[in-house]
C-alpha cells in the first residue's frame, strides 16, 4: 500500500512516500538557486532520516528541466559586511552539505540543466548521481563572484574526480556536460531525454532502497573514512581572502547588475 507525507514550503519540496524521500528544490524562477533558509531545510531532512527507520532512500532534484540547482542566491550575500558572515555560510555549507554526505541511507542526485556552486557540491555529495542529457556542472566563480569553496568541497570533489580535473573546472571556469560528466566519474549514468530523468531515477532508488541497508550504511561510511582528512587547517585565511575582498564586492554587483567584472586581485 503505498503511504504519502508531503511538506510543502515554498522553496523546497519533501515527499515521503513508499519509504523513498523525495527532495525538491522549488524555485524555478531562480534556477533553484538556493537560499540560507533551504540550505536548513535539507539539512533537517537529512537528520530526520538519519531517525526514521521508515526512510530507505533520499532522492534530490530541482523543480522544472533548466536546472537542479544554480548554486546560492547571490541575494544572500548583500548582507556580508564581516569575516565572520564569512565565515559563518562556510560553516553552514560544510554542516548541511556533511549531514547529506554522512546521512544513514543512500541519496541520489537527479539533475537535470544546470547544476553549479552550491547545487553541484550537494550534487557531489550524494552516493549516486544520474544526469539528463542537458545536464551542465560546474563552479564558475572565477568568472561570477571571485569566492572559493570550503576545505571539505575541496577534498569531496578531489576525492570523487581528481585533483587535476578539479583545478580544471574551477580555473577555466567552464561548465561539463553529462557526458564528459560521466567519463571523469563525476555521474553514474546519463539520460538523453530529459523527461525520462525522473522516470529513471525513480527506479534507480527504489532498486536501491530495496537492498539490505545496512549493507549500503556500512559500505558508504567506510568509503568516506577511506578518504584523506582536509586536516586541521580549515582554511579560514582562504575564506576570508575572497570573501571580504573588493573582487568579491565587484563580482556580487557585477553580477546582478548583468555586466562583466573588473577584477583587482584585492
Amino acid at each position: 500500500m503505498s503511504t504519502a507525507n508531503a511538506q510543502t514550503g515554498d522553496d523546497l519540496l519533501f515527499e515521503l512516500r513508499d519509504g523513498i524521500g523525495r527532495i525538491t528544490f522549488n524555485r524555478p524562477q531562480a534556477r533553484n538557486a538556493l537560499t540560507f533558509a533551504m540550505y536548513e531545510r535539507l539539512g533537517e531532512i537529512c537528520h530526520r532520516a538519519d531517525e526514521d527507520r521508515g526512510i530507505k532512500a533520499l532522492l534530490l532534484t530541482g523543480a522544472g528541466e533548466k536546472a537542479f540547482a544554480a548554486g546560492t542566491d547571490i541575494n544572500q550575500f548583500r548582507a556580508f559586511k564581516t569575516p565572520e558572515d564569512a565565515i559563518a555560510y562556510e560553516e553552514r555549507n560544510d554542516r548541511v552539505i556533511g549531514a547529506l554526505e554522512q546521512c544513514r541511507v543512500p541519496t541520489i542526485a537527479a539533475i537535470a540543466g544546470a547544476c553549479t556552486g552550491g547545487g553541484a557540491g550537494i550534487a557531489a555529495a550524494c552516493d549516486l548521481r544520474i544526469a539528463a542529457g542537458n545536464a551542465r556542472f560546474g563552479f564558475p566563480i572565477a568568472r561570477t563572484l571571485g569566492n572559493c569553496l570550503s576545505m571539505a568541497n575541496y577534498n569531496r570533489l578531489a576525492n570523487l574526480i581528481g585533483p587535476a580535473r578539479v583545478k580544471d573546472i574551477i580555473f577555466t571556469a567552464r561548465l561539463v556536460d553529462a557526458q564528459e560528466a560521466a567519463s571523469i566519474g563525476l555521474v553514474n549514468e546519463v539520460v538523453p531525454e530529459v523527461e525520462r530523468l525522473m522516470v529513471r531515477a525513480d527506479e534507480l532508488v527504489q532498486s536501491v532502497a530495496a537492498n539490505a541497508p545496512l549493507t549500503l550504511r556500512a559500505t558508504k561510511e567506510a568509503l568516506r573514512r577511506l578518504r584523506p582528512p582536509p586536516g586541521q587547517d580549515q582554511g579560514e585565511d582562504l575564506v576570508l581572502m575572497c570573501y571580504m575582498s573588493r573582487d568579491f564586492r565587484e563580482g556580487m554587483e557585477a553580477f546582478l547588475n548583468k555586466r562583466a567584472p573588473v577584477w583587482r586581485g584585492e
